[in-house]
């Protein structure tokens, strides 16, 4: 997926294009959705997250500013954001316990039925990017966007400065975008 596509698709979504804006959701729901689901491991809790998200990407697309950043990460962080309300949310809750049943939650969205119509990226091909990562800048981003912890949050599990856990999340995060757009 090139920057300018979506960048494109954005700015007529902002516009209020609706068509652009379905365009804009077919070429990035399957990479949206399988962070939401890695973050919160339940694919009806996964789904409403992606849902919200795109609601805010539909209202907000005015405030996507070019120079901070890409469409897609801009985009990722509505996604973690809006699953990181509902991870505290459900805790406060003590949603813990998983009614009968609620283990086909955890199946993998790439796998079984309905393969053929997932996203273009693979969890092959995002478990390849990962491989090729820095351990250090794997474990940030691990923590950080699987776990679901804040900068502060690492800081505090690795014990390191918060800069030096920026970069390291900031450079995978480049890193990865370069392997997955190949």
């Amino acid at each position: 997926m090139e920057q300018d596509t979506l960048l494109g698709l954005l700015s007529a979504t902002a516009a209020g294009d609706k068509q652009a804006f379905a365009n804009l959701y077919k070429q990035t729901s399957g990479q949206l959705f399988a962070v939401s689901l890695k973050m919160l491991g339940r694919r009806e809790l996964a789904e409403e997250a992606l849902q919200e998200a795109y609601v805010k990407i539909w209202h907000n697309a005015t405030e996507y500013q070019h120079g901070k950043g890409l469409v897609l990460t801009w985009m990722i962080s509505i996604v973690r954001y809006r699953a990181l309300d509902m991870l505290r949310y459900h805790k406060v809750r003590k949603e813990d316990q998983f009614e009968d049943g609620q283990e086909a939650m955890f199946e993998d969205p790439m796998s079984g039925e309905g393969a053929d119509e997932g996203p273009d990226i693979t969890k092959t091909k995002l478990d390849n990017c990962m491989g090729e990562l820095e351990p250090q800048q794997k474990q940030a981003i691990h923590l950080a966007y699987y776990n679901g912890l804040t900068h502060h949050e690492v800081v505090g599990h690795l014990d390191l400065p918060l800069g030096t856990v920026k970069s390291w999340i900031r450079r995978g995060l480049q890193q990865l975008q370069r392997c997955l757009a190949l």
